[in-house]
């Protein structure tokens, strides 16, 4: 083939144009740790800083490379497209540490993927002269240079290892077919043929072990995850549950074999960068484990909100628990939660949370053993958490294929039933319909799938006929399953490799006008990259090595649709957008099928082409007819009728491109036949996508304006979106309304102007200039401002030694310096829109209300933003592309958090009506480890604070109790008590003396014991109680000290009507005065309501200070008073012998609005710690979130 030159000039360095400049690559958490770092990285000048990161961190070869290298002469090649190995000659010269390094320039990435392509094309006799291998490789240095296209991932991670540096590994299993002779063979290493593909669909059989089986597929995949591809499978072969097998016995079902598949899964990382493997689970909708596959990923994490709730639980009680224990004093039997009402207490709540038995005796038995505490641990919601790798069903994505026959029936309200699997295969061949084992209504099912997805995203549909009646190669089967992200659908045991076009560098922004020709040139290029990596490819299995080469899928697509709309002023959501988009997809599609025909007419046409042949061209006219737009009647073989390029709304020059492109393709496909059976998809282009500065990623529409993102491994990348600028000038606003626009949207990134937080303000809190100016380099690149104060950022040193903090504040993972330095929420806020921006155009100056929708994202940007594009425009925009694509589109339909299931339900009815292959749908908010943030933080504490003032969160009252040294004197003629009670029959008198208002200033103690000692000793150990008391010592501290002593005698208590039972004499002693000045009812054993107590129910009696001529404060403690809860006892209280009494204030002033609407709707009004959303409602003891279902564990 010719291979033109568009970007580059014949013997001129294809990379002449590009400034390449060194930077450090470094990515951070929030808090400013350290994820990544690589110095000295080698990038063209204009990409960004987030695309040097990616290429550092993801596709530059870590270790092995080596460092002296030599040509590797062969027959035919010429030199310099020679391939490379290790110069072990000259390396023998370098120390042993020094000879091996890794890759730190992106041109050592272009030329090994760009020479590798060309080095294989060269061999398969694809090009008409060397000439046209040299421009071949120049464009391509070009293109990836410029960040014009780029291949998927595995690409990245494995082509170009063995040409350009001689590395090899030793054989994983792969297969491969011999271009030259068409002879299946075995991989004798793991690189001299790469693992250039991404997309794989796997077939599995109804068989346990044997190659092919279940046990066999799990060993297939491990093989993909392991080079960064993903795979998928229908698993509508395998038997259902209970269902009966041939040798007697039943099924153990299909889901059980899921879940060993899932967990293996998860144990592989991705390429070794990313901890989930790329997995699509795929079901046929007859299947007889169907319902329970549907809500499989709902009862999951149903399991994973139960194990957070109830660690955090299980943590708090079991810990109450030993300090129950231990707050008891250690003379008495603090184990025992009969006589320690403590640990009763504890124990209650405990079981009041449902904790086992068998975990509070467990934590008694520690604490007899000496443990202060425990460590249980706590599960949070995070994905990457124990809690969600300890369920089943999170490493990949679950589809359903459903059909026009089901569809039908949801219309119609039809029955759909469900079958055996062995009673349809023999139904088949017999010839004869299969008997059903289970009879549903369809409507039934489809309200499980909406409601399925609507709880946690999953599943997604596939719509099985209108994939089919696409298919251009029906003879060879069905397509029945896809992969990870469902833009590859072919046929099982067959593999594709992907790569994206940017359109934005096809547009200029000046002239307003999109290149067509460079657009035409780059997919081009493309098709053949693709073909080659085909070619020179190894796959998992025979199977898939085998069927690769006699269908040779490609995977060609684009990024950056939506930032293209943006830049041209088009809102997303429009009849224009719509067509725009069929026009460019049409462009691309048609002319990678007419290089396809080329290829076919070079080398030949795909081996299966010919018994496809009449499918194959049929397919390709009804893509022409749907650039025609032509009447549904014209299109050949198809019941869902395709969306059309609308030519009212399509720019001239585009809808002609298309409509050229398309006969072009067809008429030589007709002449030569095809070299693939597809061409095109449009992925996800996630990693790829930021390698190339994508701001969207395929035909999505931009989801933020300020964007974000957490990567898997750990780590964020902010994205900012340099689309708007452009966008403004086209929409014909001058330099300064867009500058004004442009800053309200992102912020200054500077402190400079800053209103409360700027460097004069800073100075005067201790801040050098030193630090000023290290915060002021990282502003632009932060995502709030916070981020930029912080233990990394200003260092421990600066925090400590001129700051003032100690060491333990500032490593609380909650701490906050700009709170901490006397800065208010409402001043940090204010400094954050300033310097990070709003984060949305909403509201900006300048900007008319007309042009708001161009801006429109997936999402609400910021905290102020309230528009977002409908679900219905996602699903137009799919159904636009869709006729132009030989596979699907990889898209998630966004929907606000309060879409209904009827919602759901509609979105994937009309994506079925439009013709759209395979639909995916998200809920804002609906994953448990994604909550939806219903309320800034600001809004939060401001509730919080005015339930605070309004007495909502509690009425209290601050006591101060003073212990004053010095003697009260007692009245001479005082008034008290005499009791007298038997212990194990042993008689004891108790004989009190009182103040003038009621308050105990003596006891004395008698036995009629034998032994003048022990008597004595009880009368001196009156008077110095009594000498205690007299001296202000309150008397709850005499209580806490000695109730539970245990010595003899002890045991039943007679005469007394509230104390049945005593550990000792002082036991006995101080229970009876406990309960009868006190009000200490939880120390007696009968209920107090049934004895007249000393002291009247809710009364505080006044105590008059009597007038002393000197007095000296010793100590003094605060008690904070619950009125809302009289007359209980607090056991968690530091205090935890103060008497709460009192009457309770009902004063209730205004609230906000929104907890004053929730508790109008019958909520709390308390908001809740996992959601922020202000539906709580009593849960026993507790409270619950009806939005989330999270408990708050309090008593």
């Amino acid at each position: 083939m010719h291979i033109k030159r568009f970007f580059t000039e014949q013997g001129k360095d294809p990379l002449s144009s590009f400034e390449f400049v060194k930077r450090t690559s470094e990515i951070k958490n929030p808090d400013g740790s350290i994820v990544f770092k690589m110095d000295n990285v080698s990038v063209p000048k204009q990409w960004t800083q987030v695309a040097t990161d990616i290429i550092a961190q993801k596709y530059f070869r870590k270790a092995g490379i080596p460092k002296l290298l030599k040509k590797v002469n062969e027959k035919g090649i010429p030199k310099w497209l020679q391939s490379s190995v290790a110069d072990y000659e000259r390396l023998q010269e370098l120390p042993d540490n020094d000879r091996l390094t890794s890759e730190t320039d992106s041109k050592q990435v272009f030329h090994r993927l760009a020479g590798t392509w060309t080095y294989w094309a060269w061999k398969a006799n694809y090009f008409d002269s060397e000439d046209d291998a040299r421009a071949f490789y120049d464009e391509l240095m070009y293109m990836l240079a410029n960040q014009m296209s780029a291949p998927n991932s595995p690409q990245w991670f494995n082509t170009g290892l063995n040409w350009a540096y001689g590395i090899t590994g030793p054989s994983q299993g792969h297969y491969y077919v011999d271009y030259q002779t068409g002879e299946l063979t075995k991989s004798t290493d793991a690189y001299t043929h790469p693992q250039p593909h991404a997309c794989f669909i796997q077939s599995v059989s109804d068989d346990l072990v044997n190659e092919g089986g279940i046990m066999d597929l799990w060993v297939r995949e491990a093989r993909l995850f392991k080079y960064g591809s993903g795979t998928g499978s229908n698993f509508s072969e395998l038997r259902g549950s209970n269902e009966p097998l041939s040798g007697g016995g039943k099924s153990s079902g299909l889901m059980s074999f899921l879940r060993i598949g899932d967990r293996s899964a998860g144990a592989i990382k991705s390429g070794g960068t990313t901890r989930r493997a790329a997995k699509m689970v795929t079901l046929d909708l007859d299947h007889p484990d169907i319902e329970e596959y549907i809500n499989w990923k709902v009862i999951e994490e149903q399991k994973v909100a139960a194990l957070v709730a109830g660690s955090k639980l299980c943590n708090l009680h079991l810990n109450n628990i030993i300090k129950a224990c231990y707050d008891e004093h250690p003379e008495n039997d603090r184990f025992n939660k009969k006589l320690n009402k403590k640990l009763s207490y504890a124990i209650l709540e405990a079981r009041k949370a449902q904790i086992s038995n068998n975990y509070i005796e467990r934590v008694i038995h520690l604490a007899k053993l000496g443990f202060k505490s425990i460590e249980f641990p706590i599960y949070d919601t995070d994905w990457n958490s124990d809690a969600y790798a300890t369920v089943s069903g999170q490493n990949s994505n679950n589809s359903v294929r459903v059909t026009n026959e089901f569809m039908t029936a949801v219309l119609n309200d039809g029955n759909w039933n469900l079958y055996w699997r062995i009673e349809k295969r023999k139904a088949k061949a017999e010839k004869r319909n299969p008997k059903a084992c289970k009879t549903l209504k369809a409507r039934e099912l489809w309200e499980q799938i909406a409601y399925s997805a609507w709880s946690c995203a999953d599943p997604g549909i596939q719509f099985h006929t209108t994939i089919n009646e696409w298919h251009t190669c029906p003879t060879g089967g069905e397509i029945k399953a896809s992969n990870p992200c469902s833009e590859y659908m072919f046929l099982d045991d067959t593999a594709c490799n992907l790569a994206s076009l940017n359109l934005v560098k096809f547009y200029d922004t000046e002239k307003h006008q999109f290149n067509i020709e460079a657009y035409r040139h780059a997919t081009r290029i493309w098709t053949i990259v693709l073909e080659t990596s085909v070619l020179m490819a190894q796959f998992p299995s025979k199977e898939i090595a085998q069927l690769s080469y006699e269908y040779r899928t490609l995977g060609l697509g684009y990024a950056n649709l939506g930032t293209l709309l943006m830049l041209q002023g088009i809102p997303y959501d429009s009849r224009e957008g719509f067509a725009i988009c069929g026009a460019l997809t049409s462009i691309m599609h048609m002319t990678s099928y007419a290089t396809s025909a080329e290829l076919a007419k070079e080398v030949g046409p795909f081996p299966r082409y010919e018994e496809n042949k009449y499918n194959m061209l049929r397919v390709l006219r009804n893509h022409r007819r749907a650039a025609y737009n032509v009447p549904n009647e014209e299109y050949e073989g198809l019941t869902i009728y395709p969306v059309g390029i609308n030519p009212q709304y399509c720019p001239s020059d585009l809808l002609k491109a298309a409509r050229e492109d398309s006969d072009r393709a067809v008429e030589l496909g007709e002449l030569y036949g095809f070299r693939n059976a597809q061409v095109t998809v449009i992925a996800p282009t996630g990693t790829i996508g930021l390698v190339m500065d994508c701001d969207t990623t395929g035909v999505e529409p931009d989801f933020a304006l300020v964007k974000f993102k957490k990567l898997a491994g750990g780590g964020y990348f902010k994205i900012i979106n340099q689309s708007i600028p452009p966008a403004l000038e086209k929409l014909g606003y001058n330099k300064d309304q867009i500058n004004e626009i442009v800053r309200y949207a992102k912020g200054s990134g500077s402190l400079e102007g800053c209103p409360y937080i700027n460097p004069q303000s800073l100075r005067a809190k201790g801040f050098t200039d030193e630090v000023i100016n290290k915060i002021e380099k990282s502003l632009p690149s932060v995502f709030d401002i916070t981020f930029a104060f912080n233990k990394f950022s200003l260092g421990t040193e600066f925090l400590t030694k001129t700051l003032g903090f100690d060491e333990e504040e500032i490593n609380s993972f909650d701490f906050d310096v700009l709170s901490k330095l006397g800065f208010s929420k409402t001043e940090i806020s204010s400094a954050n829109d300033y310097v990070c921006g709003t984060m949305t155009i909403e509201g900006a100056p300048f900007l008319k209300h007309d042009h708001y929708a161009v801006f429109d994202c997936a999402n609400k940007c910021g905290k102020k933003g309230t528009r977002f594009i409908r679900p219905l425009a996602h699903i137009k925009m799919m159904a636009s592309a869709q006729p132009f694509i030989s596979g699907a589109i990889s898209k998630t339909i966004n929907l606000p958090n309060g879409a209904s299931v009827e919602e759901v339900k509609d979105a994937y009815m009309q994506s079925w009506k439009l013709g759209v292959k395979a639909n995916a749908l998200y809920r804002d908010g609906s994953k448990l480890s994604q909550p939806l943030n219903t309320m800034s933080d600001e809004e939060i504490e401001a509730i919080l604070e005015e339930k605070e003032k309004n007495d909502i969160v509690k009425v209290a009252e601050k006591i101060i109790h003073r212990y004053i040294a010095k003697r009260r004197r007692l009245p001479d003629r005082r008034s008290g008590y005499t009791q007298k009670a038997k212990i194990n029959g042993q008689s004891v008198y108790i004989r009190t003396g009182e103040y003038d208002n009621g308050q105990i200033g003596e006891i004395f103690i008698d036995m009629h014991r034998e032994g003048a000692s022990f008597r004595s000793l009880l009368n001196c150990f009156a008077i110095s109680i009594s000498l205690g008391l007299q001296h202000g010592v309150p008397l709850e501290e005499f209580v806490d000290a000695f109730v539970f002593t245990r010595f003899e005698p002890s045991g039943i208590v007679t005469g007394n009507d509230k104390i049945k039972m005593a550990t000792s004499v002082i036991d006995y002693i101080f229970r009876e005065l406990a309960v009868t000045y006190l009000g200490r009812n939880d120390l007696s054993h009968v209920d107090h309501d049934e004895i007249p107590s000393k002291i009247s129910k809710g009364i505080v009696k006044k105590l008059s200070e009597p007038e002393f001529v000197s007095e000296e404060l010793v100590s003094e403690r605060l008690v904070e008073l619950d009125k809302e809860n009289a007359d209980t006892y607090d056991f968690n209280s530091d205090n935890r012998s103060t008497l709460i009494q009192g009457t309770s204030t009902k004063t209730i002033s205004s609230m906000t609005a929104k907890v004053k609407q929730a508790i109008e709707n019958g909520y709390t009004g308390d908001i809740c710690p996992e959601c922020q959303s202000i539906t709580m409602v009593r849960n026993g003891t507790c409270l619950k979130c009806m939005t989330c279902g999270s408990t708050t564990g309090c008593s």
